[in-house]
């Protein structure tokens, strides 16, 4: 009977020097394919990162496992960084958001608990601010300057448009009122939808965001705020799907921050709404005819 080769006899009829020659190039191809999928390293000539965290849409005015309240729960008490403060780009007047008793409520809670209130719209639904008539994009604007006042004692100063839509006309009208509009370097892809509305990619997606944010920031495109580099990313508080999964998604940008080279500062998120809030102005888009990519399917719909 006949065995396998054992495998001092891969090469049987090889002499033995280049059998050793043969297993050490052998070896070092391994090696050298292993260093080829190695995570890079990060620069440490370049300033870490800071997550900044914000919410669109919101607040939800459901009776029952509400998905704000699930977040707010979540970046409160979190292994990671308990006391996560986010930027909720808010509906203030939308019927099944703030519009209601219990979006009003919410409204309230995120302003006491530290967190920085944005504009989203000011409108019974979620109307397109390019698709408004002038004048009642001018009263919605001033709606909703009004009503982010009256809870945060302070005028709001960030905007971000529904449907990341917005021309020169719209830009114009949101600086007039105070308003700085901020886009993102990373979107969840999660927007309210009906059904399902898990997340498949929810990684994959979040690390290939992030790789075409770290090209930025290696050639210094991106500013530096208070020591670190804030990198914006964007979820929607109205997807259960999202609240369920919030503290895993904290998790997964640690993970994807490390897997394309970027070293994340000992906060990894932000803790404070004053820093929040200088990181985001800094953040804010200055001029509208500046060409920034859209998430997803946005950016060709509109870009």
């Amino acid at each position: 009977m006949r065995y396998p080769a054992t495998p001092t006899s891969i090469f049987p009829q090889v002499p033995q020097p280049i059998r050793l020659s043969a297993f050490a190039l052998l070896t070092i191809g391994l090696l050298s394919a292993c260093a080829a999928i190695a995570p890079p390293q990060p620069n440490p000539a370049i300033d870490p990162i800071r997550f900044l965290l914000s919410f669109d849409d919101g607040p939800s005015a459901s009776p029952d496992n509400n998905p704000t309240e699930q977040i707010l729960d979540s970046l409160a008490d979190n292994p990671i960084q308990p006391g996560i403060k986010a930027l909720f780009f808010v509906q203030t007047r939308a019927t099944r958001a703030g519009g209601s008793p219990q979006g009003q409520a919410l409204l309230r809670r995120q302003q006491r608990e530290g967190h920085l209130l944005g504009f989203h719209t000011a409108t019974p639904g979620h109307a397109n601010h390019r698709f408004l008539d002038p004048a009642v994009l001018k009263q919605s604007l001033k709606d909703g300057v009004a009503d982010l006042t009256a809870i945060s004692g302070t005028a709001p100063r960030l905007v971000r448009p529904p449907f990341w839509n917005y021309d020169a006309r719209t830009f114009a009208a949101d600086q007039t009122h105070g308003l700085r509009l901020l886009l993102t370097d990373l979107s969840a892809n999660d927007g309210k939808t009906w059904g399902i509305n898990g997340s498949l990619r929810r990684r994959s997606n979040l690390r290939d965001q992030l790789a075409l944010a770290a090209q930025q920031i290696n050639v210094g495109a991106l500013p530096t705020v208070d020591g670190v580099i804030p990198v914006v990313v964007t979820f929607h508080d109205l997807n259960t799907y999202t609240a369920r999964h919030m503290q895993e998604y904290l998790q997964i940008l640690l993970d994807v921050a490390a897997e394309v080279g970027l070293a994340t500062d000992k906060q990894p998120f932000y803790g404070h709404r004053d820093a929040l809030q200088r990181a985001a102005l800094k953040r804010a888009l200055g001029d509208p005819l500046q060409y920034a990519r859209l998430p997803g399917l946005w950016n060709w719909l509109w870009n």
